[in-house]
């Protein structure tokens, strides 16, 4: 089983099409199809659908797409470590999800290189679920993740908490002495669908079934810019918006009858794995 072959039905699976993924590619539409059916007969299974002008995975296909993605993406972790600058002694891989980056790495991690000069470092932003199975394939060494994480080879450990605010622009005046739930539906409020322990469900149960936001966008740091000179209100955690509430381009708005439930971020890596032999790492990453 060749990783070109991996990456072919990786392609062939985004672009459902022979010809688009070839072009992605750049080979001959034969050389696709080559591999694809090379990778079956292998496989010994039939991976995708074909039609007349688009193909789709089989549930086998589905099946085996992880599989994939997981033994291309260890291929270049081994072949990156291998090529690891003579400058750099070892290399740490470490996984996170966007929001514990933005709200605790981000400014951690400019600091590493004048503690730890001889290693270097690669970040993966990615979701909780994913980087735990990283972990679990040895893919990265460590993670900070939402996700509380219990197998055998795993260590799990308590890593930050912190709390859901409701804000908004500093000269905002209405609600700065507070805000009832029955009142969070006059809001102009900002949505951003929270993907870590039900925060997003939970704060959408606030409000009406159908709900119309004023404003809606994936990832939490996209809204900051929009609160800022607006009237727009939206719940966000207290450490990514920090900074902006000091500086007095952002403010808090006390909740009156209600409150959100904290978010707590673990850290997750391998028992055995050679970090932890490493003082200055270990101290830096997981203290």
């Amino acid at each position: 089983m060749n990783s070109e072959s991996l990456k072919t039905f990786i392609a062939l699976s985004k672009y459902k099409n022979f010809t688009k993924t070839a072009e992605s590619l750049y080979v001959a539409q034969s050389t696709v199809t080559n591999r694809i059916a090379e990778l079956e007969k292998e496989v010994g299974k039939k991976l995708f659908n074909r039609e007349r002008k688009n193909v789709h995975l089989t549930e086998e296909g589905v099946r085996f797409f992880d599989y994939a993605v997981r033994i291309t993406d260890l291929e270049k972790t081994a072949i990156e470590d291998i090529n690891t600058n003579k400058k750099y002694s070892k290399r740490i891989n470490v996984g996170t999800t966007n929001t514990i980056f933005d709200c605790h790495l981000k400014y951690k991690l400019k600091t590493f290189f004048d503690i730890i000069p001889d290693t270097a470092l690669k970040v993966i932003i990615s979701h909780s679920s994913t980087l735990a199975q990283m972990v679990v394939d040895g893919l990265i060494d460590i993670a900070y993740t939402y996700m509380e994480y219990q197998k055998n080879d795993l260590k799990c450990i308590p890593f930050c908490e912190d709390e859901m605010i409701l804000i908004t622009d500093f000269n905002n005046k209405e609600y700065e002495n507070g805000i009832h739930l029955d009142e969070l539906t006059k809001l102009n409020y900002f949505y951003c669908n929270f993907t870590f322990q039900g925060i997003g469900e939970y704060i959408r149960d606030l409000f009406p079934k159908y709900h119309c936001f004023a404003f809606e966008i994936d990832r939490s740091t996209n809204i900051i810019p929009y609160l800022i000179g607006s009237d727009g209100y939206s719940f966000l955690p207290k450490k990514l918006v920090i900074n902006e509430i000091k500086s007095c381009k952002l403010r808090q708005i006390p909740l009156l009858d209600f409150e959100i439930p904290k978010i707590k971020s673990f850290i997750l890596f391998n028992k055995k794995t050679p970090l932890l032999n490493d003082n200055k790492v270990y101290n830096f990453l997981l203290k």
